[in-house]
C-alpha cells in the first residue's frame, strides 16, 4: 500500500499567496487549507486548484491549535506544513516523495531561504533557517500561541531541497506583522511572569542590531541588510516596551 502525503496550509486573507503555494505543492496526494476566517478570494482560489478547504476559527491556542486541528482533517500517513507565503522547490518535492515512500522513522527539517522585497537574504536576522515541517501524522503535536513549535516522537533529520519564503513584499505588510508579533510576544512574556526595565529598552535593542548586522554579517546583504538589522532592533524595542506597559497596568496595554 502506497503511503499518502498531505500538505497543510494555514490561511487568512491569503488571496495573493495561496495559488502559488498550492501550485508548488501539487505533487502531494492531498492539499489541505485550514482557514481562520478569510473575507477575500482565498477559498475560491484554493478550491479552484483542487485543495480541500476547511474553516476553523483561531482559538486561544493560536497557530499551534490550528496546526493540531489540521491533523484531524486528513487521513494521510505523512504531513508537511507549508505557510501560504512559502514555495516548495522541485528538489524538496523530490526529497519528500522519497521519504514518504520509504516511511522513514524520522521527522524532517529543510532549509528556508527568506526573500524580502525581492531580495534573497543570506545573512543577518533574516538569514536562512532550518524548519522542522515533515512528519508522520501520528507522531507530532504543536504547542505555542505564536512562534509555535512541533513536538515529535521521532528524532529529526535534515532533508534535501529548500523552501523559498516570500515573506515581506511591501512596508505596510511588514509593519502590520511587526505590530501583531510584538503584541503576541509581549503577552506571552507577561504570562510567563517576565518584566521589562529600562535596561531592556536600551541594551537589548542595541545588542539586537549588533548581533544582526555584525555577528550575523547582515552588512553583507547590502542596503537591506542594514535596514533589517535596524528594524530587528526596533522589533526588540517594541516587544519589551509593550511588555513593560502591560506589566505596569496589570496585563492590559496602556
Amino acid at each position: 500500500m502506497s503511503l499518502k502525503l498531505a500538505i497543510i496550509i494555514l490561511s487568512k486573507n491569503e488571496e495573493k499567496n495561496i495559488g502559488s503555494a498550492i501550485d508548488s505543492a501539487s505533487f502531494a496526494d492531498e492539499i489541505l487549507v485550514v482557514d481562520s476566517g478569510s473575507t477575500d478570494a482565498t477559498q475560491a482560489i484554493a478550491e479552484s486548484k483542487g485543495a480541500k478547504f476547511v474553516f476553523h476559527p483561531m482559538g486561544e491556542d493560536g497557530f499551534a491549535g490550528q496546526r493540531n486541528f489540521a491533523l484531524t482533517q486528513t487521513e494521510a500517513e505523512w504531513v508537511f506544513y507549508l505557510d501560504a507565503d512559502e514555495r516548495i522547490t522541485e528538489k524538496a518535492a523530490s526529497s519528500m516523495k522519497e521519504i514518504v515512500a520509504g516511511n522513514e522513522e524520522f521527522s524532517f527539517s529543510l532549509k528556508r531561504m527568506n526573500v524580502i522585497m525581492g531580495q534573497m537574504m543570506k545573512h543577518g536576522a533574516h538569514r536562512p533557517d532550518w524548519c522542522l515541517r515533515l512528519f508522520r501524522r501520528d507522531t507530532v503535536i504543536w504547542e505555542g500561541v505564536v512562534h509555535e513549535r512541533p513536538i515529535s516522537a521521532l528524532p529529526s533529520r535534515e532533508m534535501d531541497g529548500e523552501l523559498l519564503h516570500h515573506t515581506y513584499s511591501n512596508w505596510t505588510n511588514y509593519f502590520h506583522k511587526l505590530s501583531s508579533y510584538t503584541d503576541m510576544m509581549a503577552e506571552r512574556m507577561h504570562e510567563e511572569g517576565k518584566t521589562a526595565g529600562l535596561a531592556d529598552l536600551t541594551l537589548r535593542p542595541a545588542f539586537a542590531f549588533f548581533r544582526a548586522y555584525v555577528l550575523q554579517k547582515g552588512f553583507l546583504d547590502g542596503e537591506l541588510g542594514l535596514v533589517f538589522s535596524i528594524l530587528h532592533s526596533y522589533y526588540t524595542f517594541m516587544k519589551y516596551l509593550k511588555l513593560r506597559y502591560r506589566t505596569f497596568s496589570g496585563g492590559q496595554e496602556a
